[in-house]
């Protein structure tokens, strides 16, 4: 009987989870899963590692109005009859994608009483996803806890940035106090690194740019598969628009939605997390796929303002790099939007990338248009691997 890891990837309204079983120091794929809109219309589709459906069911809004709640749901699957046999094994350990580590973590580590405190610290740097992130651990303390929990930082691959890309220009007695520049979506960035050497070998050691493109959206640059640059920084806000977040903006303007405005600190952290971005900016939606099939010209707009402050950070991001080697796009929009990655790839023609339209519409995994030159890449991301990976190493060493 094979032992069993658990990864975690809890959001603001889904939980995505996949269980893995443990086999030679390897991992095969048994159980994948998602809890998905949660306060809204929940609904509960499984898997198993073949892609067969093993569960699929619609909740009335009211019955799962936290996470909380649908991590309940998840742990009755999966320790119930149906689970236990898709997973083929007794549950030893489960891995959790935190987003903030702060200046504390710089790698995966074991959940205890002080590391749980720590981490619920850092709620005030992440306040949109720390919670969310936060409620499957205690959930699975209260049901199982015998059990093993690791926590796997988004902010971890990013920590072996230089002085010069994760400082602010203000007085290093704050930098001291852990405000910094710390980059986000690490788990993806990582998995990504670690896959390109097969993928890819000719561009994997070289200059490289990712774009996780998704609801939350950020931008890294790779050198020889390391984090040297990342458009996130001390929060999830900073960088390029994302769905509901604006990105990098002008201090200025919170200063005026304070003076003008009247808003206190609440108020402002709920307008940059939930009302701005693609949404805010177009009135109608943060769906790509919502205003691609839009006639309004601010769903256009919106589309327009996303390519272009995208096409900016990577050239900035390639200026850091001192050239470009290849481009990937991963996540949901970066694996899904064929126009967007045209629009990209177009706009960011001068550093010699071209895009064949005929591989991007068929989501191929290079969609470069030239042969010689840098590439042009699409590769599904897969952050509850990561996830497992960390948690058997970490098992590992104890």
């Amino acid at each position: 009987m094979q032992q069993i890891i658990l990864a975690i990837n809890a959001g603001s309204s889904s939980i995505k989870f996949q269980a893995f079983a443990e086999r030679a120091g390897d991992l095969e794929r048994r159980v994948v899963g998602l809890l998905e809109g949660i306060c809204s219309q929940p609904r509960l589709i499984i898997r198993n590692g073949a892609g067969e459906t093993l569960a699929e069911q619609i909740f009335a809004p009211e019955t799962i109005a936290s996470v909380e709640a649908a991590q309940e749901i998840v742990g009755d699957w999966l320790e119930g009859p149906s689970g236990s046999a898709a997973m083929g094994g007794p549950l030893i350990a489960i891995g959790h994608r935190v987003v903030h580590g702060g200046a504390d973590f710089a790698g995966p580590v074991r959940i205890d009483d002080r590391v749980l405190a720590r981490i619920t610290a850092l709620t005030p740097l992440a306040p949109l996803h720390q919670p969310k992130n936060l409620a499957p651990i205690l959930a699975w303390q209260r049901r199982r806890p015998d059990l093993a929990q690791i926590a796997c930082f988004d902010t971890a691959f990013h920590r072996g940035h230089g002085d010069l890309a994760d400082r602010f220009a203000i007085p290093d007695a704050l930098y001291r106090e852990g405000v910094r520049r710390y980059g986000f979506h690490g788990l993806s960035y990582e998995y990504i690194a670690q896959l390109l050497p097969d993928l890819a070998p000719a561009v994997a050691q070289g200059r490289i740019i990712v774009a996780h493109l998704g609801n939350g959206c950020s931008l890294c640059a790779l050198k020889v598969g390391r984090s040297i640059d990342s458009t996130m920084s001390f929060t999830a806000l900073d960088g390029i628009p994302m769905g509901t977040r604006p990105g990098a903006i002008d201090p200025g303007v919170v200063l005026y939605l304070m003076r003008e405005k009247g808003m206190d600190a609440a108020s402002i952290e709920h307008f940059l997390y939930h009302q701005c971005g693609l949404k805010g900016l177009s009135g109608i939606s943060n769906d790509v796929r919502v205003l691609e099939a839009s006639s309004d010209p601010m769903a256009r707009l919106a589309l327009d303002h996303f390519v272009y402050r995208i096409t900016k950070g990577i050239g900035a991001l390639a200026a850091v790099l001192g050239g470009l080697d290849a481009l990937v796009f991963t996540a949901g929009i970066g694996e899904n939007a064929a126009d967007v990655r045209r629009r990209i790839v177009d706009s960011s023609g001068w550093l010699g990338l071209a895009i064949d339209e005929t591989a991007n519409k068929a989501r191929q995994f290079d969609i470069s248009a030239r042969l010689e030159g840098p590439r042009v890449l699409m590769i599904p991301t897969d952050e509850e691997l990561m996830i497992a990976r960390h948690t058997l190493r970490i098992l590992a060493t104890v």
